[in-house]
């Protein structure tokens, strides 16, 4: 099943994925799918084999002061990622570098599981969301990249909270001000 998953979010994204499809690709009933894993986005995050749920993380991140969301995400994304979690994760974006189909897939998680969910709890204008949404990730991306990648100094072991008030600000405007 979780092949059958990981090859219809790929080739199909998360949107056009359905449960009924990936059973059918599984050679399974999709009433077992459900059992086993409840909802589309709990089998994607197994098929992604994520080591956290966006669900829970992104909302608790991103409430408070609207003015310090930037750094309550940066903040979250480092904690995250220095974390023993952190080592799938930077396997992931390693392989997602040179493999367009797992660039897919962590396209699809960055975008679905944790972009939106952003957009949505900060009520983002709809026609300026798409945007300020990819811009934020190219800050995430390009973090992740030199501090756990690359590992270029001084990046790869400045304390986090350094990282958290030099790229937070970044990150505030392409959230909430002037583009």
């Amino acid at each position: 099943m979780l092949d059958a998953a990981r090859t219809a979010f790929a080739e199909r994204g998360f949107d056009q994925a359905s449960i009924r499809s990936i059973a059918a690709d599984a050679g399974v009933d999709p009433a077992l799918v459900h059992h086993y894993f409840g909802t589309k986005e709990k089998l994607f995050l197994a098929a992604m084999n994520s080591p956290i749920n966006p669900a829970e993380l992104v909302p608790q991140a991103l409430a408070g002061p609207r003015e310090q969301a930037g750094e309550r995400l940066v903040r979250l994304v480092l904690s995250v990622w220095d974390s023993p979690a952190g080592g799938a994760a930077v396997a992931l974006l390693r392989s997602a570098m040179s493999n367009d189909w797992t660039a897919r897939l962590m396209r699809e998680f960055v975008v679905t599981q944790i972009l939106r969910r952003a957009v949505a709890e900060l009520s983002l204008d709809p026609a300026q969301a798409p945007l300020r949404a990819a811009l934020v990730a190219t800050q995430i991306a390009g973090l992740a990249a030199v501090r756990y990648v690359l590992k270029v100094e001084p990046v790869a072991s400045a304390p986090a909270e350094e990282l958290v008030a030099a790229i937070g600000p970044t990150v505030q405007r392409y959230l909430t001000g002037e583009l």
